[in-house]
């Protein structure tokens, strides 16, 4: 089973599972400030629960692809949508500043928690 590494937890779950949903059910701060209460919950419109991902997920589907070339994400920026994405090996997840975490600033590494 893959692991999901983030915020200092490692966590194992099922091949092809959303890393969206990873990583709400255990705990990791994936919404920066009011994205908390204001997301698309899941759907792929809002952008807010960009994340960069090092290792094996699913390729982008066209939600990702599109809600990401819009300002103020930039595709040319290694960021994904954590709701659109399937983990389908170990992965190692980095948050970023901004709303829609499109900074570049860490927020969270694989490891820690950096700002508070």
């Amino acid at each position: 089973m893959p692991t999901v590494t983030a915020q200092g937890k490692t966590i194992t779950c099922p091949q092809g599972a959303n890393l969206r949903r990873v990583l709400i059910e255990n705990g990791i701060d994936l919404y920066n400030g009011n994205a908390k209460i204001i997301n698309c919950m899941g759907i792929g419109s809002c952008g807010t629960c960009a994340v960069e991902i090092e290792g094996e997920v699913s390729e982008p589907n066209w939600k990702d692809k599109t809600r990401r070339s819009l300002p103020p994400h930039s595709p040319t920026k290694n960021r994904r949508l954590a709701c659109q994405t399937k983990v389908l090996g170990d992965v190692r997840i980095t948050k970023y500043n901004g709303f829609w975490g499109q900074g570049d600033r860490y927020v969270w590494t694989p490891e820690e928690t950096v700002e508070q």
